[in-house]
């Protein structure tokens, strides 16, 4: 609900506030007093574009400040909100409200906040979206595009029309999906066959080379150290000699082991106790030399005896540099390329087999959404009776007895260059996101009246008051949203203005409503009435504010828009006659709904 409205620089309004309550309010005042001001100012904080010649005349920008609360909305649209709020890190106030605000500068330029964080205007769209609906006289002749009308239709449905849309159109996608690819490999199945061409030859250059994981660095420490093959050998002998003597006459004794044998032996003869503590160290370095001198044994014998040992490492390492130089900078980034390479591969079969296996599954998908498309459009079409009938009796209602509101629905042919049609029923329809219906709302004004388009057979009042019977009806039991209508009374007075204050009073026990009026008869049923107040300076600067009318001023109001009776004793009796009636028509209804 909206709490309240601040409002700064914006048309003929210097600075202005409003606070708004549950039920019915109603803004009236002179013409020319800026009411329309406080609808602009509700467009823009539901992200509508900003209009530089909107600001006001000396000043550098209009500010608009909407207060709102989200505890008495619906919890679809408490849902819709909270995430919206999230998304954007914006904050609640301490009393769970949450503030908007618009700035339009002179320069054209616009920003916009939400719960004290900076975001795009957008934003502000999605998070009035579900609080906030805007009936302006632009709304009006919205309502005679055909997808206004589908989307009217589909709200009075509910979840019959919801579930069955959603159905369509998960499935809907699926099929474009499919159908796009098919299309993409039909087309480029030249394309993909050179690309399945190139990566069979390069993995059979790879599998026919066949690295092993880490090669190419193995090869490079064995190449060096083949390259140093005599000097190691000469260092190994050398001290393997050094160790066991020479290899030639090892019995000479010349040896590190046997000086140490010969050591252990001695010191292990004598008497001295010290001398014989010694012997185990002389073990434990004999068994050391023995561990070593084993070691360089294996070494030596593990040294290539081939000298074609190094040329066949060489060959080696050449072949894997042609790889490394085509697929990647090492052998395992081959091995990475090789294995995407073959599922890219994998999904590359462009053989008539897949290619006719992937237009059956088209045909499939294909099949899905036609019966979903014609399930949708049966419970439009039980839906659409429904409606005409409700609005009907509603516009029976606001004086236009015998009018009576068709609502057609039928399938949308599929144009010349329709990119995806769907066959349904032997005919070629556009498959679009909602479906391939549209509908046509079709109003006789009166008895006998053949049933014409709205955009043909409506005046301006008719169109108001067919959107008002709208609302009514779509209405339902849904609680807590905000509705504003921008002079729906237009082109209507007596008796019709009096039945369009009793619905917006109906409405109002379930919705919070915000009216521009200029008709007294729709301004007796408010709950709250705001007047917009006009001033001038005597210079020449004219300004207007909002404020809240009491009952005492509100006869006052009623009697100036009774053909500006309001310094007349008749023109106040008048008033007040007609406050009663509407007061007391409120109260009985009340009772009557309990």
């Amino acid at each position: 609900m909206l709490t309240e409205i601040r409002i700064d620089g914006l048309g003929v309004i210097s600075t202005a506030t409003a606070q708004f309550h549950a039920g019915l309010t109603c803004l009236t005042g002179e013409t020319g007093a800026g009411k329309t001001m406080v609808v602009t100012s509700l467009h823009l904080l539901s992200g509508a574009r900003a209009d530089a010649g909107r600001v006001r005349l000396g000043a550098s920008r209009a500010v608009v400040e909407g207060r709102f609360t989200i505890d008495d909305v619906n919890d679809a649209a408490r849902a819709e909100v909270a995430q919206v709020l999230e998304a954007a890190a914006a904050e609640q106030d301490d009393d769970g409200s949450v503030i908007a605000i618009r700035t339009v500068g002179s320069d054209g330029r616009s920003r916009a906040h939400l719960g004290g964080r900076g975001v795009p205007a957008s934003v502000l769209a999605d998070f009035t979206a579900p609080l906030l609906t805007v009936h302006g006289q632009n709304d009006q002749l919205r309502l005679q595009r055909p997808d206004q009308q589908l989307s009217a239709l589909d709200r009075f449905a509910g979840d019959a029309v919801g579930a069955l849309l959603r159905k369509y159109q998960v499935l809907r996608r699926s099929w474009l999906d499919a159908r796009t690819e098919l299309l993409e490999r039909t087309a480029r199945s030249r394309e993909l066959a050179l690309e399945a061409e190139r990566l069979e030859h390069s993995l059979n250059e790879i599998d026919a080379i066949a690295p092993e994981p880490g090669e190419d660095a193995r090869i490079v420490d064995e190449v060096r150290r083949l390259s140093d093959l005599d000097s190691l050998r000469e260092a190994a002998a050398t001290a393997h000699g050094a160790l066991a003597g020479p290899a030639d006459a090892p019995e000479d004794g010349s040896g590190a082991l046997e000086a140490l044998g010969a050591a252990r032996a001695r010191i292990e003869a004598a008497d001295d106790p010290a001398l014989v503590a010694l012997a185990p160290r002389l073990a434990d370095a004999i068994a050391v030399v023995v561990d070593v001198t084993t070691e360089l044994s294996g070494y030596l014998s593990d040294l290539p005896s081939d000298p074609g040992a190094l040329d066949s490492l060489l060959t080696r390492q050449a072949e894997l540099k042609t790889l490394t130089r085509k697929y990647a900078p090492d052998i395992d980034g081959v091995l990475a390329w090789a294995q995407e390479a073959r599922t890219r591969l994998g999904s590359l079969d462009v053989s008539e087999e897949a290619l006719a296996k992937l237009a059956a599954e088209v045909d499939t998908a294909a099949e899905r959404v036609r019966e979903a498309a014609k399930k949708l459009s049966a419970a439009r079409t039980k839906a659409a009776g429904k409606l005409a009938t409700a609005v009907s009796a509603e516009l029976g209602g606001l004086a236009m007895g015998k009018a009576r509101l068709e609502v057609e629905v039928r399938p949308m042919l599929a144009g010349a260059q329709d990119s995806a049609p769907l066959t349904v029923d032997g005919k070629e329809l556009h498959a679009g996101s909602t479906g391939v219906d549209e509908a046509e709302f079709r109003l006789a004004a009166h008895s006998g009246a053949q049933s014409l388009p709205l955009s043909k057979s409506a005046s301006g009042g008719e169109l108001s008051r067919v959107m008002l019977a709208l609302e009514v009806v779509l209405a339902g039991s849904e609680h807590g949203a905000t509705m504003v209508f921008d002079e729906v009374d237009a082109g209507v007075g007596g008796r019709a203005a009096v039945e369009i204050g009793r619905r917006l009073a109906r409405l109002a026990r379930t919705h919070q409503v915000i009216v521009v009026t200029h008709l007294p008869q729709v301004a007796a049923f408010a709950d709250t009435h705001l007047v917009v107040d006009k001033s001038d300076d005597g210079k020449g600067t004219v300004n207007s504010g909002v404020r809240a009318l009491t009952n005492d001023e509100r006869v006052v109001e009623l009697a100036r828009m009774l053909a500006g009776l309001d310094d007349t004793e008749t023109g106040r009796a008048h008033a007040e006659e007609l406050l009663a009636t509407a007061r007391a028509e409120k109260a009985g209804a009340e009772v009557a709904t309990r």
